[in-house]
């Protein structure tokens, strides 16, 4: 597993199973959405904001698929948190943005146990440190934003045995994989999310 920035950037740019940056549908949209941005701020927050609102949070809108890869994520239009940071990934990574996954270690049901995986991703912007985002989708109780330096995550690590995981990954953790290629519904995953204590 690839973790943290000793490995330099090139981990953070690479096309792999889950973030299939070379499939032609995903390389199409992230042209199309880096056309006309003057930096790569403005690519990596017009990313952002396309899977963040075109994208629906599965348990949100009540919808069966499980996808996992980038590709199959942007052909469902659909997924958990899990597959749309793996979608973001691809399109930030696409247009030579480096770019990692982040985890935290929420409440499922925000009253302690059982406790689940929540997926995010950090962007390294030229200039700055890594930046965390957070492409969840927004709802009541949820206003996650791209504003840096200032992070606007869906979720705040705040009861007892939540935590952010540390350390910024390459690659997406393997329960999570594991987890979202093992259901092919919504609802049984949502039962089984994957977690890491």
């Amino acid at each position: 597993m690839k973790e943290r920035d000793e490995e330099g950037m090139d981990a953070y740019l690479a096309a792999t199973d889950v973030v299939d940056w070379h499939h032609p549908d995903v390389r199409a949209l992230a042209r199309e959405l880096a056309a006309e941005q003057d930096s790569h701020e403005a690519v990596a927050h017009r990313c952002f904001l396309w899977v963040r609102d075109e994208v629906r949070h599965s348990m949100d809108y009540r919808l069966s698929p499980v996808p996992c890869t980038a590709s199959e994520v942007l052909r469902e239009r659909s997924g958990f948190c899990y597959a749309k940071s793996h979608l973001l990934a691809a399109l930030l990574r696409a247009n030579g943005i480096p770019t990692a996954f982040c985890y935290q270690r929420l409440s499922r049901d925000d009253n302690g146990e059982p406790y689940c995986l929540h997926g995010l991703n950090a962007v390294r912007l030229p200039g700055q440190t890594w930046y965390r985002i957070d492409a969840r989708g927004n709802r009541a109780g949820i206003d996650a934003r791209f504003e840096p330096p200032i992070e606007h995550l869906a979720y705040a690590a705040t009861l007892p045995g939540e935590k952010d995981i540390p350390g910024r990954f390459a690659e997406p953790l393997p329960e999570v994989v594991s987890a979202l290629n093992a259901y092919e519904d919504a609802r049984a995953l949502h039962l089984n999310l994957p977690d890491r204590e």
